[in-house]
């Protein structure tokens, strides 16, 4: 289905917000990372792969993309992309450790820094949701 088409105005909304959050202040590298991480746990094939191919644009070495499924146990995330990649999995499972962990990134992300990563994650989830549910499988 072309839902993207079907519902030009709404959809359209959704993507000049993500255009919107990519012009912030925050790191660009920060906040792909975080899309490609809630597109890998939501098991968004297309946005995967579109949100890869964007990191590698963007100069972040391939062997650094290839261990995001074990940030946690690899030693080439520095803290801060450590607190994006948690961030992004706590929102995107609504896990109960939010509050915590928003103190943590306050420490080393400014208020309008949190609020468009933040915004980036929850627009991923819903991004990935309306492909995974209603865009073509190919």
């Amino acid at each position: 289905m072309n839902y993207q088409e079907i519902s030009k105005e709404t959809i359209g909304y959704l993507y000049k917000s993500h255009q919107s959050i990519r012009k912030s202040e925050i790191d660009g590298q920060l906040i792909i990372l975080a899309e490609l991480y809630v597109s890998q746990l939501n098991g968004c094939a297309y946005c995967c792969s579109f949100h890869s191919n964007e990191l590698r644009e963007s100069g972040m070495a391939q062997n650094i993309i290839d261990q995001l499924p074990g940030w946690k146990h690899a030693s080439v995330f520095d803290k801060r992309q450590k607190l994006v990649l948690q961030w992004a999995e706590s929102i995107t499972r609504m896990q109960p450790d939010l509050q915590e962990l928003k103190s943590q990134l306050e420490v080393h992300f400014s208020e309008k820094e949190l609020v468009d990563l933040t915004a980036s994650i929850s627009l991923m989830n819903a991004l990935n949701r309306l492909r995974i549910t209603l865009g073509d499988q190919h």
